[in-house]
């Protein structure tokens, strides 16, 4: 197996280039579990830890720029305010070692339906911006996962960065499984409030091939907070508002029986989940009102 360290991004484009099917490694919270199982014997790796433009966040045009190799303790640290959803998602990984080493970059490149970085990714709508030696190129998250364990990238391809809004309006995060953290998750959700477009986002993980969104059950909620004036007044969100939103969610998702769970329990799961997160984010939007007067 060769192994490959660039110490600089044009020198990793270049690398990979060279050797498409290496195999990038981040944290190695994935890759290597993988390998010292025998579950995969990639021809090469390709180290990215020296590559220090991976390692940087920045705010432009009121967005984030996340480094691909920015990782979940910063992330906690550094942008829970400006990213809470995702922020929430990341104390949830593993222990404080993994969270000290494991990169959003690396969870989309494994692209794991049970990432737990996938449903805020998708509740706020984000960007992933991958390059090559031939340029770079935006796609939209909800784009990224083409099936179970497999992206978008081009062979020839590395995520460069996730480029994320900064939060408008409350965030909220939800997992079931054996503990809150140190576990793959049974079912995961997401949800982002975005009072200026009077939008609702949302994700879904581990209930499905691939992370997906609710765009049904998504607009229904902001439909429904619409025709009741509910953002202007910020009203109390009606529990039978709650409940439906939550069991379309559960509609959107096509999960499977396996040795984590069933996928009758995934989808209950889901809509409770889903009815708490909207209930928890919806309060917080609430308070927020108040705090400002």
């Amino acid at each position: 197996m060769d192994f490959l360290a660039p110490t600089t991004w044009a020198d990793a484009l270049a690398a990979k280039a060279e050797q498409p099917d290496a195999v990038p490694v981040a944290g190695g919270t994935d890759v290597m579990v993988e390998i010292n199982f025998d579950h995969r014997r990639p021809p090469a790796l390709l180290d990215l830890t020296r590559v220090p433009e991976l390692r940087e966040w920045s705010r432009e045009d009121g967005r984030i720029r996340l480094g691909a190799g920015v990782t979940y303790s910063r992330i906690i640290a550094e942008l829970g305010a400006e990213l809470p959803g995702l922020a929430m998602a990341a104390r949830t990984v593993g222990s404080p070692q993994i969270r000290n080493r494991g990169t959003v970059g690396g969870n989309l490149g494994a692209a794991s339906p049970a990432g737990d970085s996938h449903p805020p990714l998708l509740a706020c709508d984000a960007v992933v911006e991958v390059a090559s030696v031939r340029g770079t190129r935006e796609i939209p998250a909800a784009e990224f996962y083409t099936g179970v364990k497999r992206n978008a990238l081009a062979p020839d391809e590395l995520i460069a960065a996730i480029l994320l809004p900064r939060a408008a309006g409350p965030q909220q995060f939800c997992k079931i499984g054996t503990r809150n953290a140190m576990v793959i998750a049974v079912a995961a959700f997401g949800i982002a409030l975005h009072p200026q477009r009077r939008a609702i986002g949302t994700g879904i993980g581990s209930a499905a091939p691939t992370p997906r969104t609710a765009p049904e059950a998504a607009a229904f909620l902001a439909g429904e907070l619409e025709a009741a004036g509910l953002w202007e007044s910020r009203g109390a969100l009606p529990e039978g508002l709650a409940v439906e939103f939550g069991r379309r969610v559960r509609d959107a998702a096509s999960p499977i029986d396996d040795v984590r769970g069933s996928a009758a329990y995934r989808l209950h799961s889901l809509s409770v989940m889903a009815r708490r997160a909207a209930t928890w984010a919806w309060d917080e939007f609430r308070t927020e009102d108040r705090r400002a007067a």
